[in-house]
């Protein structure tokens, strides 16, 4: 029996793990202060149960998700039949002194290792703490128009 949009299992499907670990960036969505929606591409890295991205204390959207901590993230591919990987869940926000690790190693899974650490070592001139951002997914859904599609068709 397949898995049902919403189920957590849909994490450990075989398309759900080629997007966690691709290069594609997430489409990081959440509501800002004035309760108008926002979405912003970002480098994330997945640990088996959290998306943990990285941002700098004074990024604007902390103060919205310290507002309103429900998000989604999307990570989709561009090429057909299209690959997408929907998420909902409730942010977390935690200072962290330096660079956040997750950060640096989402930044070398996207930019390659000598691009990567040049970058953290750029960064870490710039800002001496970042905020670790978690999103625990609490429900997952899974579109990869070959046997998952849209459920406004009638397939």
């Amino acid at each position: 029996m397949p898995v049902k949009q919403g189920d957590l299992g849909l994490l450990q499907h075989p398309t759900s793990q080629e997007l966690l670990i691709s290069k594609i960036p997430a489409r990081f969505a959440y509501v800002w202060t004035d309760g108008t929606p926002r979405v912003i591409p970002v480098c994330f890295h997945w640990n088996g149960s959290e998306f943990v991205i990285g941002t700098p204390p004074k990024a604007p959207k902390l103060k919205a998700l310290a507002k309103n901590p429900k998000v989604s993230l999307t990570v989709d591919s561009d090429v057909f039949p299209y690959k997408v990987l929907l998420v909902r869940g409730t942010a977390r926000l935690e200072p962290v002194e330096g660079v956040v690790p997750e950060y640096a190693l989402a930044v070398e899974r996207y930019l390659g290792r000598e691009q990567g650490q040049a970058w953290i070592t750029q960064l870490r001139g710039m800002i001496s703490s970042m905020v670790r951002i978690t999103v625990k997914p609490e429900w997952v859904g899974l579109l990869d128009f070959q046997t998952r599609f849209p459920s406004a068709l009638p397939i």
